[in-house]
């Protein structure tokens, strides 16, 4: 495989601070790389410095002649009078890139942003970062550096990119909370810990158990040096002080011994054990509820009657009226018609998209948190300072001198959850609360919710996270409409595609010939011209189709097959390589096989 990216020795601090030391990492033509780390830990500056948008104290940065790396950043920079489509429309790659603008078009499409003329500074951040996305693939780079990619796109846009990424022949690093797409997308993942680099080959179910194997490794390694530096400590202090050179050996050895003996490897997780208060039999009724911004509906003559710890997500596409639904049950905004009539116990915890809006940027986070209480009540027997309780958040006394305006996009995120939980809430409200969350700070919030005393609605596009969570489903579905789901996340997809596959099986049946969603170009411009030069196909092309669909149904069993051995943790390194080869070769046959089906579909019109 083609070296693109060597780093070596690469180390990066601020001031006192390190981040990561004599990091070492090469990067090969067609590998899917995330990254993983606990927030303010050094993810997103480790990409930056790679982007060439950063420097760093020491080691090198190699790249391979000829590539180019194209860099998808947290918060995209961007020109405000720039329009969508200038800032978009990728630069040409060579002299027959004829189709640039339609390529522009339909990708944009697929992110849902409509109006190319739009200037860029009237995007809301979520549309700003749509566009930036759709703007980076377009220019097909050697190498695809995202940071946290899958923030502002709707489930549908997610699963797009999640196919898009794990079919194309592109080499990616990543950082992403989003735990489906790393397991999808990824055949590597890489973790910062300690100050150092972990590789793992393979996705990211597999890295999880690697992972604990490690950790569990390391403490009986930190045990051993414990003990044999107790012993070596005993030497010490019983020979005199002048010892002749054959001790010195030992003397070095015991310095050694005691600098590896003060390594922490206890998990730095946030502790989310505040209990809610408690909460009565009647939470709420929607009676009759609508709301609609001119011609936009977002409820229609919507009844609901809220049981006791219920859990609910909310799923639905981007405009749908999701946040607005939460604002009308805060009374944030009013119903045109209708009521919610809300029981008397009822204690809202609203962590919302904007919330950190709400501080004052000049603030220190231990005064900001004594603004709202010198003390947090955490359940009937504990009470706690309010330094203590930002402890719990991992947030060291020194971290609770800094101001708020010097905090990372995590440390802002794990302040704000603080300070909702602090007031004891019984009924949680989250708007997206996985953006900008580490993995880990996120694995622990999921156990509090599911134990939660309390009633919980969620909206969020992280699968694994509603899956976790929820019951049920409230699924807007644009002009009003919202259903009732009986189950998580993953079952209403399946329940989707089952419907598609039937829809399509009778339209086959019928002589309609309709075609599924996912065989559909995202181009509309060329599927239009297509549309008009198409032929019947002859009977020989018939049975080349018949052929391609079986080969590919087969193909992608086989496929699914090898990811499942691939992440047993039961291969050898030999054959990890060996898989992860024959599954390039599986992903480049499908879509060689695809794209001449998608052809022949076209023909056949």
């Amino acid at each position: 495989m083609r070296s693109l990216l060597q780093i070596n020795g690469l180390t990066k601090s601020y001031g006192d601070r390190m981040l990561f030391a004599d990091v070492t990492l090469g990067v090969y033509e067609g590998d899917k790389i995330g990254l993983v780390a606990q927030n303010g830990t050094g993810k997103t500056t480790f990409l930056n410095i790679i982007a060439g948008n950063e420097d760093y104290d020491s080691g090198s940065i190699v790249v391979s002649d000829g590539v180019r790396i194209g860099f998808l950043q947290q918060v995209p920079p961007f020109d405000p009078e720039m329009t969508v489509e200038e800032y978009a429309t990728p630069t040409p790659r060579n002299h027959d890139d004829w189709n640039a603008a339609d390529r522009m078009a339909g990708m944009l499409t697929q992110f849902k942003v409509g109006d190319l003329s739009r200037k860029m500074g009237t995007l809301s951040g979520g549309q700003a970062k749509r566009v930036a996305l759709a703007k980076v693939l377009l220019e097909e780079p050697d190498l695809l550096i995202l940071d946290e990619p899958t923030n502002h796109l709707d489930i549908d846009m997610i699963e797009w990119l999640e196919d898009y990424l794990a079919r194309q022949r592109v080499t990616v690093l990543m950082v992403t909370h989003d735990r489906y797409f790393l397991d999808k997308v990824c055949s590597k993942i890489i973790e910062i810990d300690l100050q150092q680099l972990f590789s793992y080959d393979g996705n990211f179910d597999y890295y999880l158990r690697k992972r604990q194997e490690r950790m569990e490794n390391m403490e009986a390694e930190l045990s051993r040096v414990k003990n044999l530096l107790r012993t070596e400590l005993e030497w010490m202090r019983r020979q005199p002080q002048a010892r002749g050179s054959k001790a010195k050996y030992r003397i070095d050895n015991f310095h050694d011994l005691e600098a590896r003996s003060h390594v922490n490897l206890s998990e730095k997780n946030v502790q989310l054990d505040v209990k809610s208060s408690y909460i009565g039999s009647k939470i709420f009724e929607a009676k009759g509820v609508s709301k609609a911004f001119g011609p936009i509906k977002i409820l229609d003559d919507w009844n609901y009657t809220f049981a006791r710890y219920e859990k609910v997500g909310i799923v639905g596409d981007n405009g749908a009226g999701k946040s607005t639904f939460i604002k009308l049950l805060l009374g944030i905004e009013k119903p045109d018609h209708g009521r919610f009539d809300i029981g008397q116990t009822v204690r809202w915890g609203y962590y919302s998209q904007e919330g950190m809006t709400g501080f004052d940027e000049s603030k220190k986070v231990i005064d900001a948190v004594r603004e709202i209480a010198e003390e947090v009540r955490v359940d009937d027997k504990t009470r706690l300072s309010a330094s203590a309780f930002l402890s719990r958040f991992l947030f060291t006394p020194k971290q609770q001198q800094k101001y708020i305006s010097k905090l990372s996009g995590g440390e802002r995120r794990r302040l704000y959850l603080a300070t909702v939980l602090m007031r004891q809430p019984n009924f949680l409200i989250l708007d997206e609360p996985t953006n900008d969350l580490d993995i880990m700070t996120l694995t622990v919030l999921e156990d509090y919710l599911s134990r939660f005393q309390g009633c919980v609605i969620v909206v969020s596009h992280d699968r694994f996270f509603l899956d976790r969570i929820v019951d049920h489903l409230f699924v807007f579905k644009g002009n009003g409409v919202v259903k009732d789901f009986p189950g998580d996340y993953s079952t209403y997809r399946h329940c989707l595609r089952q419907e598609a596959k039937e829809k399509r099986e009778r339209e086959a049946a019928e002589g309609g010939g309709g075609k599924s969603a996912e065989s559909v170009a995202i181009n509309p411009g060329v599927e239009e011209r297509k549309r008009k030069q198409a032929q019947k196909l002859t009977y020989k092309e018939k049975k080349e189709m018949e052929q391609l669909e079986a080969d590919v149904e087969k193909m992608s069993a086989e496929k699914s097959d090898l990811e499942i051995r691939m992440s047993s943790g039961e291969m050898s390194a030999d054959e990890i390589v060996s898989a992860g080869a024959l599954m390039q070769e599986l992903i480049d046959a499908i879509d060689m096989a695809e794209l001449r089906l998608l052809e022949l579909m076209e023909k056949e019109g």
